[in-house]
């Protein structure tokens, strides 16, 4: 590991401390938490080197439960119907880990399918958060970073076939043609 970035972990480890960020769950006791919540300067989302990612401290609280929920998601398999029946689940297909950020965010009570997304929240790109959706698939932009289950928008076809699939940051945008964006009031 390079000083530089052992240097970093240690700060943010002295500045944001491990420890749970229990919040009050609309879900019924699901509590959405992240062992060690990273926020970074600014009003952009980071990817950092784990493939988690550092909410901007310039985003409403809303923007950075999403983040921290989403980012509790990373280790999770795609599984088709994933975050449906239950909030919390071992795998998690495109709209069930769009529904887990949504949920933590509090812009969304219970999980939907990528095409109700398409009836959800506000139509146009929102401040903060944009869900992507269609019939067949859905992703949402928190921030700037991207979380899809999809390889999508990756530069490279050998890349896309070795990257694992299932809920992940990405910094690379794909296209939005043939998606709808919807987004919820006020973010």
């Amino acid at each position: 590991m390079p000083r530089a970035y052992a240097l970093l972990l240690f700060v943010f480890s002295m500045v944001f401390p491990a420890g749970a960020a229990a919040q009050a769950s609309p879900t019924g006791g699901v509590k959405f938490s992240d062992p060690a919540p990273i926020v970074a300067a600014g009003s952009t989302a980071t990817l950092l080197p784990d493939g988690s990612a550092a909410a901007p401290a310039d985003a409403p609280p809303q923007v950075q439960a999403a983040i921290f929920a989403a980012n509790k998601l990373l280790d999770k398999p795609y599984r088709y119907g994933g975050g449906h029946a239950r909030v919390e689940d071992s795998g998690y297909d495109c709209s069930g880990t769009i529904s887990y950020a949504l949920i933590a965010a509090r812009a969304l009570k219970t999980p939907l399918d990528s095409g109700s997304f398409m009836r959800w929240g506000l139509k146009g790109r929102g401040a903060w958060i944009t869900v992507f959706t269609n019939p067949g698939h859905a992703y949402v932009v928190i921030a700037g970073l991207r979380l899809d289950t999809s390889t999508g928008g990756v530069v490279s076809r050998r890349i896309a076939r070795t990257a694992e699939r299932g809920p992940r940051w990405r910094v690379a945008l794909r296209s939005t043609r043939g998606f709808k964006a919807r987004h919820p009031l006020g973010l």
